[in-house]
């Protein structure tokens, strides 16, 4: 069968929210399709499916929601992996 799925990461060397990339892959079939990027500030397609896609989700609701996962996510954790407690 095929496979879809996701991943994302937190690029980071400090707290500070403009020190963070936050990034967001598809893959279908072990190949990435779209990739987010915060420092670019939009999806990116790699296959033909992929620009269609990357394409449709920056015209729409769904990049202002992934653009507010950098803080949301990565600022969030990462403030949790320096706190003293």
């Amino acid at each position: 069968g095929f496979k879809m799925y996701m991943m994302d990461r937190c690029n980071f060397n400090s707290t500070e929210l403009k020190d963070i990339q936050y990034v967001l892959s598809y893959y279908y079939n072990k190949i990435e399709v779209t990739r987010f990027d915060s420092d670019v500030g939009k999806f990116v397609g790699y296959t033909e499916y992929g620009v269609k896609t990357a394409e449709y989700w920056n015209s729409g609701a769904y990049l202002t929601q992934v653009k507010a996962e950098k803080e949301t996510v990565c600022q969030y954790n990462i403030g949790l992996d320096y706190s003293d407690v």
